[in-house]
């Protein structure tokens, strides 16, 4: 066995034994390493190994500390937690939806509509599906081609065939360095190795793109950014645009919450050649309904078609068919509009209760990026949060690799109701202005 394997063993067992203590911080690496008479670069690896394992966690500019509760079983953000209020997952179920989309589904439910909803669906839909998808995507300034609209049977479908169809296993995807956690999943399952690419507070930096190895395609989140909550500028879409063009690369654009936005165009509108939109039913209506949607380029629609047939991503003739009804009668768009109203209150909420804190968030998002104050750690606050019954993300779910991620949490706001939003907002600001000691972590 390698000489840091048997050394992170040793750590592993003081871990397990109590003798080194949940969020304890490790000894600086060089220091680490002069004490075990072992080189820089070997210790370095015993601490990668402790962060792989999960039994550490790295912070950017603060060092590597012992995580403060062991690893979910799960990836984070894949399944619902069983916290009393989750701040987790991000997902709108307004009161008024159930009986909205009741309606819809009445001609459904006649024979002879049933019956036509029960046969094979391909990736191209139908075109009354098309063209009611073109409508409900379109933004300020931006409206898909129904032409080149497929649909899948969830987004992450849609995002796992646009990254099948423009790269082969064994390649590399450009992504941002905090990113939407499932696309590490897909990533790994395709054999795509994910390059993070460097952001600044106005989202990814052109300069980052442009310096990056040779790159197959690039994965981003232009509008409301998962987890930064961020909008890329005017000039920076169109710095990257012209940076789509001149390397001649495609982007895999996810539009998850751009419903929010609407006045915001996607890239797509000024890189209409060079740019997958992926969207999705699940945030604009329930997370129950997973239909994706990928308004491709032209040169790139029957690629996209193929990957998904392949990987058995169609969307089903039933989910499609009430979705065209929802669609096409305003369900959907009078459920995105209450939305829009809901995220701004909710928004308002976090603003007050978390007043003097170092929150970013965009007023229209459903999520906002909380930069912990000292001496919290990610880690050791989610675990505080989740013994008072509240579930928050770390950063290091959204980080790309193992390494350091920034002292933050990202809260999701849609959830539980407003009242019960408001009360957890209150715990986690009234434990965040303490200290671990005073929350049990001593």
């Amino acid at each position: 066995m390698d000489d840091y394997r048997m050394i992170a063993d040793g750590l592993a067992a003081d871990i397990a034994a109590g003798r080194i203590r949940p969020g304890e911080q490790l000894p600086p690496q060089r220091r680490f390493a002069r004490r075990r008479g072992i080189a820089t670069s070997t210790a370095a690896r015993v601490y990668q190994e402790l962060i792989r394992r999960g039994l550490a966690v790295g912070e950017v500019g603060r060092g590597t500390f012992v995580r403060a509760a062991p690893p979910a079983a799960e990836p984070a953000l894949a399944e619902p937690g069983d916290a009393r209020v989750d701040l987790e997952l991000n997902f709108a179920v307004l009161p008024e939806q159930p009986a909205l989309l009741a309606q819809g589904l009445e001609r459904l439910l006649r024979p002879d509509q049933l019956g036509a909803s029960l046969r094979p669906m391909t990736a191209a839909g139908t075109p009354t599906a098309r063209r009611a998808a073109a409508s409900l995507l379109a933004r300020t300034g931006w409206e898909p081609d129904p032409r080149h609209l497929l649909f899948a049977g969830s987004g992450r479908q849609a995002i796992a065939a646009a990254i099948a169809a423009l790269v082969p296993p064994g390649e590399r995807l450009g992504v941002e360095t905090l990113t939407y956690p499932l696309v590490k999943g897909i990533a790994t399952r395709l054999g795509v190795t994910l390059v993070p690419l460097a952001m600044d507070d106005d989202g990814l930096l052109p300069a980052a793109l442009a310096a990056a190895p040779p790159l197959r395609a690039v994965y981003l989140q232009p509008t409301l950014h998962n987890p930064l909550g961020i909008t890329l500028p005017d000039a920076r879409r169109a710095e990257l645009a012209a940076l789509l063009d001149q390397k001649d690369m495609y982007a895999i654009e996810d539009g998850i919450y751009g419903f929010l936005r609407p006045d915001q165009p996607p890239l797509a509108a000024l890189a209409p050649g060079r740019a997958i939109v992926v969207d999705s039913l699940s945030k604009r209506l329930a997370p129950g309904l997973t239909l994706g949607f990928l308004a491709t380029p032209a040169e790139l629609t029957a690629k996209i078609a193929t990957a998904l047939r392949s990987g058995t991503w169609l969307a089903s003739r039933f989910a499609l068919d009430a979705a065209t009804q929802w669609m096409s009668d305003g369900t959907a768009a009078e459920i995105e509009r209450a939305k829009r109203q809901d995220a701004a209150v909710r928004q308002r909420i976090t603003a007050e209760r978390l007043a003097g804190f170092r929150v970013r968030a965009d007023p229209a998002a459903y999520h906002c990026w909380w930069e912990l104050p000292e001496p919290w750690r990610a880690e050791t606050f989610v675990a505080a949060a989740a013994r008072r019954g509240i579930s928050v993300t770390p950063a290091g779910a959204f980080a790309i690799g193992p390494g350091h991620a920034p002292n933050a949490v990202r809260l999701a706001l849609s959830a539980p109701p407003t009242d019960a939003l408001t009360h957890a907002l209150d715990v986690l600001a009234e434990l965040a202005r303490g200290t671990p000691e005073d929350a049990g972590w001593d």
